[in-house]
């Protein structure tokens, strides 16, 4: 039987979560999403997996987080009711809490917020973790600031306010993907609670 070199266990065919267009995410695995606007990056990650049968969306933080999340704030993309969030003390924690909500199956999406990019071995760990449950595996999101740098992850996205009036959008770019190439997109909700749709950059802002 094929093996995944990564996890060293049987591969299984791996499920994905379509957000809009060429913005899919692999089940079972886990993504880095950074920039300034990678919470709602998150929270349109969050919108496409909240149907999930009876399922609670786990979101983790640091104690005393200055951009924590608020129920208004998210009822957009989500029901505040269908998130659970919580809170560790330090990294290690936070990493440690991901960890055990990936192994556990419990929820389809567990995102997790750090101060900088976790090194190779939590990665790794996180990997195996979120391989584990059967039937429909976790999407696990490692949430990071800049240009995010966290090794070995399936892939990495960065988003970018780009609102105009009346208009809520965001410059999205995929920056590292095992099976596809770097490209950029205007990201746009047009209503609460509405799929994300995905459209080209223009040429000029393409190049910049």
């Amino acid at each position: 039987m094929p093996r995944d070199p990564l996890s060293h266990m049987p591969h299984r065919p791996r499920r994905t979560c379509v957000v809009a267009g060429e913005f899919a995410l692999a089940t079972g695995r886990v993504h880095e999403l950074c920039g300034p606007a990678r919470q709602g990056l998150a929270l349109a990650v969050a919108g496409q997996l909240s149907g999930a049968a009876g399922a609670s969306l786990i979101w983790i933080t640091r104690t005393g987080e200055q951009a924590a999340l608020c129920g208004a704030g998210i009822s957009q993309w989500v029901d505040p009711g269908r998130m659970l969030l919580v809170q560790a003390g330090r990294t290690d924690e936070v990493l440690w809490c991901m960890e055990e909500a990936l192994r556990s199956g419990a929820s389809p999406l567990v995102v997790a917020e750090l101060g900088a990019p976790p090194g190779m071995v939590p990665v790794r760990r996180l990997h195996l973790a979120a391989g584990v449950p059967e039937g429909t595996a976790p999407l696990g999101l490692i949430l990071t600031p800049g240009e995010g740098g966290a090794p070995g992850v399936e892939s990495r996205w960065h988003a970018a306010p780009a609102h105009g009036p009346g208009l809520t959008r965001w410059h999205l770019q995929r920056l590292r993907a095992r099976m596809a190439p770097p490209a950029a997109w205007h990201l746009t909700l047009s209503a609460p609670r509405a799929a994300p749709a995905l459209s080209p950059l223009p040429a000029l802002e393409q190049s910049a």
